[in-house]
């Protein structure tokens, strides 16, 4: 089954690519991989929710806000190799979650890409992964995530 009928199967409809908030591309090619630029979780070209998890945003509120994140780093994706159906794989994925400083939960709140590139990729959207704390992310975003995809 190919990409595009698996998101159909599953209701999902790619989000537009989001534009850069400064000077980068939304994603690159190398070889057979394509590496995206940090992904916000931006539905409509706008932050559904900021704040820091474990404070004024909830872990599974953060979990779903990580989920959008990988639909656009698929978006952003398949706009650099010419389509989704190009993509065959995730290879690696590193989020990022504006933490409470008593916030340990970072790797759940990672979960919400990590599953839906699983459902959306089937056995090919395993992947190495680092889920990491951080003080701050741009635009005052709970999560962010990049995404290494491979691509034929």
């Amino acid at each position: 089954m190919s990409v595009s009928q698996r998101l159909a199967e599953l209701g999902i409809e790619l989000p537009a690519v989001a534009a850069p908030v400064a000077s980068y591309i939304p994603a690159k090619t190398h070889g057979d991989l394509a590496w995206t630029s940090g992904q916000l979780p931006f539905v409509g070209g706008e932050l559904p929710q900021t704040g820091k998890v474990g404070g004024s945003v909830s872990a599974d509120d953060a979990q779903a806000l990580a989920r959008t994140c990988a639909l656009n780093a698929i978006a952003a994706a398949a706009s650099a190799v010419g389509g989704v159906d190009r993509l065959t794989g995730v290879f690696k994925v590193t989020g990022f979650v504006a933490s409470d400083p008593t916030f340990t939960g970072q790797p759940g709140v990672i979960n919400g890409a990590s599953e839906i590139l699983g459902e959306v990729f089937g056995e090919a959207g395993a992947h190495s992964r680092a889920a990491v704390g951080v003080a701050a992310l741009p635009l005052d975003a709970p999560v962010e995530v990049e995404v290494a995809f491979t691509f034929a």
